[in-house]
C-alpha cells in the first residue's frame, strides 16, 4: 500500500522511530513515572518478537490507522462497539452467565467506540505476523485472512436475515477441532484448584496466601477498598444479583504481575463467601484499575466521552456490550477518584495456544470460528443490547455498507495485513534499539547503578 509509506514515514527509518517513541510515551508517560519498573519489564516482554511488540503497542496501530483512508464505513458503521484490542491470541473461554461455556473474544481493556473495520484490521495484521512466525509463505496468510474475512461476512449476514445473534455462541455442542479442545479442557478446570492455588486455610477459613505479586494492606488502605467494593455491588444488574451473603468480603490484598497490556495499572483481589458457606465455593474478584483505551486517545467525538464516568465504568460497560452472557459479578467502582473494573476471576478462562497449531488447514478450520466470534461481538452490542450510545442495528449496517463486494473487503483486508505486518516487524527492530538506546523517557532498559 502506498498509502501505508507516505503517511506512517515507514520509509525514514529515523523519523518513524520517533514516531514510536513518541507515541509510546503519549499513551503511558503518567504510568511509566508512576512504575518504570513494571514498564522495564512490558518492554522487555514486547521486545521479544514482533507479535509481542504487536500486542503491547496498540496505541501505535490506531495512531497509524486513524491516518489511514478508509473506504468501508459510514455513518452507521463508524462508531460500532469494538474490542479495540482484536488479535489472534485474545480469544478464549469463560463461563457466561447462564452456565455455558463459551469460547468467545476476550479482554475488554481497549474496547471502545469505532470503525467496525479497525477491529477486523487489527485482527488481520495479527494473522499476517503469526503466519509468518510460523514461516508460511504469503499464498497461504492470504487464504488465512480471507477465510477468516468470509466467516464473519457470512455470520453478520446469518444476524442480518434474523437469526438471534444474543443465541449465537462457540461451545460444546456447537464446535469441534482444537476449538472444542479448548473448551474440553476448561471444563477440566474446577474452582477449587483456583482456590487452592490463590488461597489457603486459615483456622477455619479462606484467605489469600503471601507471596510474589501479592501485597498486604494496611488498614486505611483496606478500609478504602472495602468501601469502593461496597459501592461497586450497585453497579451489578439486579437480574445477575445474588444474595447478600454470597458478597461477603473474607479477605482484601493487593496485587501485580499483570500482563503486557496491564503494565503499572493498580490492582487488587478481594475473596467473596459465594454461593453458600462452602469454602469451595469461595469467589476471587480481580478490582483493576481501568486502562486508558488507545482509542480514547484518538476518536475526536465528545458524545461518547460524556457517556463514560471513567475508564473502570467504560471497560465494564463495554464488556457488557460486546458479550451477549457477560460474567455475572463484573462491575465497577472508584477508588481515590479513579475508575476501576471489577470481574471474577474464573477457574474456567483457558487460552488457545497458537504454538501447537502448525497445520494450515487446522489454522483455516479455527480462523473460521474467530471470525464469526468477530461478528457476534460486533453485533450484539447494538441498540439491542440496551448498551448505548450505539443506535444503528449494526448487522444491517455493515450488510448494506459491504453492499455484496465480499472479494473487494477480503482483498482490501489482505493487502492491509500483508503490507502493516511488514511495518510491524521493522518497527519492532526500531523499538528495541530505542529501548536498548534508553531512548524512551522515563525507563531505562537496565536498572541505574
Amino acid at each position: 500500500m502506498i498509502e501505508l509509506s507516505s503517511v506512517l514515514d515507514v520509509d525514514d527509518p529515523a523519523r518513524r522511530r520517533r514516531r514510536i517513541v513518541g507515541t509510546l510515551v503519549e499513551a503511558f508517560s503518567d504510568l511509566m513515572e508512576a512504575a518504570p519498573v513494571a514498564f522495564r519489564t512490558k518492554f522487555r516482554k514486547m521486545a521479544a518478537s514482533p507479535f509481542a511488540f504487536y500486542r503491547g503497542s496498540a496505541c501505535l496501530f490506531y495512531a497509524d490507522v486513524t491516518q489511514l483512508h478508509d473506504p468501508w464505513v459510514d455513518e452507521q458503521t463508524d462508531r460500532v462497539w469494538i474490542q479495540g484490542d482484536l488479535h489472534a491470541e485474545n480469544f478464549g473461554t469463560y463461563m457466561d452467565d447462564e452456565g455455558v461455556l463459551v469460547f468467545d473474544v476476550n479482554d475488554f481493556d481497549e474496547a471502545y467506540l469505532g470503525h467496525f473495520t479497525w477491529d477486523l484490521q487489527r485482527f488481520a495484521a495479527s494473522i499476517a505476523l503469526l503466519g509468518w512466525s510460523k514461516a508460511m509463505p504469503d499464498a497461504v496468510i492470504e487464504q488465512f485472512v480471507r477465510t477468516a474475512t468470509h466467516a464473519y461476512l457470512d455470520q453478520v449476514r446469518r444476524f442480518a436475515a434474523g437469526e438471534q445473534d444474543s443465541a449465537f455462541s462457540l461451545n460444546l455442542a456447537t464446535t469441534d477441532g482444537p476449538i472444542r479442545g479448548v473448551l474440553q479442557r476448561a471444563r477440566l478446570h474446577s474452582r477449587k484448584t483456583l482456590l487452592d492455588a490463590e488461597t489457603e486455610i486459615e483456622g477455619y477459613d479462606r484467605r489469600f496466601r503471601d507471596g510474589p505479586g501479592i501485597r498486604r494492606l494496611d488498614e486505611r488502605e483496606y478500609a478504602r477498598v472495602l468501601d469502593a467494593f461496597h459501592r461497586y455491588l450497585e453497579t451489578i444488574p439486579q437480574g445477575k444479583r445474588m444474595h447478600d451473603l454470597a458478597y461477603t468480603v473474607k479477605d482484601v490484598v493487593g496485587r501485580s504481575g499483570f500482563g503486557i497490556g496491564s503494565a503499572g495499572l493498580p490492582a487488587y483481589s478481594v475473596l467473596i463467601e459465594g454461593a453458600n458457606e462452602a469454602l469451595e465455593n469461595d469467589i476471587l474478584l480481580s478490582v483493576k484499575q481501568g486502562n486508558v483505551a488507545a482509542l480514547s486517545q484518538v476518536v475526536p467525538d465528545a458524545h461518547i466521552r460524556r457517556y463514560f464516568l471513567h475508564h473502570g465504568q467504560r471497560t465494564a460497560v463495554s464488556q457488557r456490550a460486546l458479550q451477549a452472557h457477560a460474567d455475572a459479578m463484573l462491575g465497577y467502582t472508584e477508588i481515590g477518584g479513579v475508575g476501576y473494573v471489577v470481574s471474577e476471576v474464573s477457574p474456567y478462562e483457558c487460552d488457545l495456544s497458537w504454538t501447537e497449531l502448525t497445520d494450515p488447514e487446522e489454522i483455516r478450520h479455527v480462523l473460521d470460528y474467530l471470525g464469526r466470534a468477530v461478528a457476534k461481538a460486533h453485533c450484539v452490542s447494538d441498540f439491542d443490547s440496551y448498551q448505548a450510545p450505539v443506535s444503528a442495528n449494526v448487522e444491517s449496517a455493515i450488510r448494506d455498507v459491504i453492499d455484496g463486494r465480499d472479494e473487494d473487503f477480503s482483498q482490501w483486508l489482505w493487502e492491509f495485513a500483508r503490507d502493516y505486518s511488514d511495518v510491524v516487524r521493522d518497527d519492532h527492530r526500531l523499538f528495541v534499539d530505542a529501548f536498548r538506546h534508553d531512548e524512551i523517557p522515563g525507563v531505562t532498559a537496565t536498572r541505574p547503578h
